[in-house]
């Protein structure tokens, strides 16, 4: 087997709302779109990201068709969790979880689009032998 390219699809209600959120905040591209549908790509990320409408009638299989997106994350790994974290803000980004550091070393926070489809960012750290280090450090 030979795969040239990977993709996560997700219903959502508004397609391009959740597009337009992970433009503006995440540096996503649209690579294709039509109606009830967007593709968005980031050359780093190593797959897309694809948004369909809730009950698109071209969606197979039909019995999924109505289904929404729920219940998963879109983690995305980066360098600086604290950089991001602060440049999140400063764009007025609500959070849905605080900024916290794992017992198994990893430092993440998370934001909801607007069609909650939930987008987690993580940094792995180096182990700090802290027993305590699940409580969120700002």
């Amino acid at each position: 087997m030979n795969i040239t390219a990977a993709a996560v699809s997700l219903n959502v209600p508004d397609e391009r709302a959740s597009a337009e959120f992970l433009m503006q905040h995440f540096g996503f591209s649209e690579s294709m779109a039509a109606d009830g549908f967007v593709s968005l790509a980031r050359h780093d990320t190593g797959f897309n990201i694809i948004f369909l409408r809730v009950g698109l009638a071209t969606f197979k299989p039909e019995s999924m068709r109505g289904r929404r997106a729920d219940g998963l994350l879109i983690v995305l790994e980066v360098d600086d969790i604290d950089a991001e974290y602060a440049r999140l803000e400063s764009e007025g980004v609500a959070f849905t979880t605080s900024i916290a550091t794992e017992a198994w070393s990893e430092r993440y926070f998370q934001v909801t689009d607007p069609n909650a489809v939930v987008i987690q960012l993580v940094q792995w750290m180096a182990p700090t032998g802290d027993d305590d280090s699940s409580e969120a450090q700002a």
